[in-house]
């Protein structure tokens, strides 16, 4: 068993200040407000949009079905769940008949008052549509409306992509983390 270490960034946005993206989403996508029923969907949408990145290797529960599920439920069941700033993307389809798990973002309050990110992921075969940044701006808008100011998340250093979206909406590092994660050899 090997110990690696993880670079992980703290990064936070104050709402007081910084404009918000449109909240359109693009052509044959919608996004659904939190209902418990849909627990089940944002984590098949979690598990598909992390079970082959680098954060499954972060957070073993990315890695399987049932361990997205357990997280869904975690998060839903703390104190601090904002169901204002939890959504979920969907692809309608051709027909607008079908509907497919794309998408899925959750918002939490911290203790100190903070709104905090939790798990923004798309599908690999959605990505580079504007799904991420519609998903973000509607959780941002959510903790605009429940009175929270400052919002924090923390992305993998190597997620390029998640660091520009979220520079771009307005989001800057506040500090580096760097996280121990065991690695057994195969």
């Amino acid at each position: 068993m090997t110990l690696s270490y993880f670079k992980r960034f703290r990064m936070e946005i104050d709402l007081a200040v910084q404009e918000l993206p449109p909240l359109q989403c693009p052509e044959g996508y919608q996004l659904w407000p939190w209902q418990e029923r849909l627990l089940e969907s944002h984590a098949r949408a979690k598990y598909q949009s992390f079970c082959d990145e680098m954060d499954a290797h972060l957070f073993p529960c990315f890695g399987s079905l049932a361990g997205c599920q357990r997280l869904m439920r975690d998060i839903t069941q703390r104190a601090g769940f904002l169901p204002a700033a939890t959504w979920l993307a969907v692809y309608c389809g051709a027909n607008g008949q079908q509907f497919e798990e794309c998408g899925t973002i959750q918002g939490m309050i911290d203790t100190q008052g903070f709104g905090s990110i939790q798990n923004l992921g798309v599908t690999p075969l959605h990505r580079r549509r504007g799904l991420g940044t519609v998903l973000l701006a509607h959780a941002l808008w959510g903790f605009r409306q429940s009175g929270i100011q400052r919002v924090q998340l923390e992305v993998t250093a190597g997620n390029l992509a998640a660091i520009r979206l979220y520079r771009r909406i307005g989001f800057r590092t506040l500090r580096t983390i760097y996280k121990a994660v065991q690695i057994h050899p195969v």
